[in-house]
């Protein structure tokens, strides 16, 4: 898609269409954000508006570095031992620093903050060059596929959106979320860093939130990053149907997308949303999906899809 006449082309187009109050999409390595200015409420109320987000679910917050994440969060000496493996896709959810300029839209009216420093030079010059915290929730229609591309922020969005295009985003996931809890962990999003990966650079459990907790992060609602597509998970392709295949792949006549013939777990995170969304805008009725280990990456995998195929309201 040819990129409309209101995209930025620099980061400072986009910095200044942010300072301005307006909405910009931009690339992380997760996925692109639709970026606001966290301070700016009436900026933070588009995202909710534009996205038809419940407002009850509260943002993430990207920050340049620790020291603009410390304006807005409250850092024990253990928060800051997990913030060392920033800038990362890791979200932490900590407690919101009193008076810290945030708009209360943005924390959902929650006594605490999702934040993260994203692992993406284009994202971090950017909020640099804003010089303030950036709201940004996927780029898409709230619980739609999340977008990998300009040309899916523009295609979702119709063209109302400016996009700083910054090429295909790296993981392809959202990041995993952390609430920190004294010195325990708890999971409350899988995502792009594996559990596993965050045991052993700290050597200390994670725990993982019980599916019926309260909603106190992005990404935790049962119906989410779902294609208009009908889906079939942990199973073989029908007549008719789609087929979103990992690793060796059975004989089929019909439409088939392979996350990884290898059976790599990163490569098929990479490839989820977008090959998902090559299929939806094939029309196809139903996306039958092949069983996906249930380890390392493949829990983030297995997490979007479950809530992709979850019964819509």
């Amino acid at each position: 898609m040819i990129p409309t006449s209101t995209d930025p082309s620099t980061v400072a187009e986009a910095a200044a269409i942010l300072r301005a109050g307006r909405l910009c999409a931009f690339a992380t390595e997760t996925v692109y954000g639709l970026g606001a200015d966290a301070t700016n409420a009436d900026a933070v109320l588009s995202i909710y508006e534009t996205k038809g987000r419940p407002r009850f679910n509260p943002l993430i917050i990207h920050c340049a570095d620790l020291a603009m994440a410390e304006t807005v969060a409250e850092f024990s000496p253990f928060a800051r031992k997990v913030a060392a493996l920033w800038p990362a896709s890791l979200t932490l959810v900590l407690p919101a620093r009193p008076n810290n300029g945030l708009a209360d839209v943005a924390t959902a009216g929650l006594d605490t903050v999702a934040i993260r420093i994203p692992d993406h030079p284009i994202a971090l010059d950017l909020i640099r060059a804003v010089g303030r915290p950036l709201a940004a929730p996927s780029a898409n229609p709230s619980g739609r596929l999340s977008p990998t591309t300009a040309d899916q922020v523009r295609q979702g969005f119709g063209g109302r959106v400016p996009v700083l295009d910054g090429g295909p985003c790296q993981a392809g996931v959202e990041s995993t979320i952390l609430r920190i809890q004294g010195e325990r962990l708890v999971q409350l999003r899988a995502g792009a860093v594996a559990r596993e990966e965050v045991e052993r650079a700290l050597g200390v459990e994670v725990a993982v939130a019980a599916g019926d907790a309260a909603i106190a992060a992005p990404g935790m609602l049962a119906s989410h990053y779902a294609p208009n597509a009908q889906m079939r998970l942990n199973s073989g392709p029908r007549e008719e149907e789609a087929y979103l295949a990992f690793g060796a792949a059975p004989q089929f006549a019909g439409i088939v997308r392979n996350l990884s013939p290898s059976g790599d777990l990163r490569e098929a995170a990479r490839n989820l949303f977008s090959m998902l969304h090559e299929l939806d805008a094939m029309g196809v009725g139903t996306i039958a999906v092949a069983p996906i280990p249930d380890e390392g990456l493949g829990e983030a995998i297995n997490d979007r899809l479950r809530r992709a195929a979850a019964p819509r309201g």
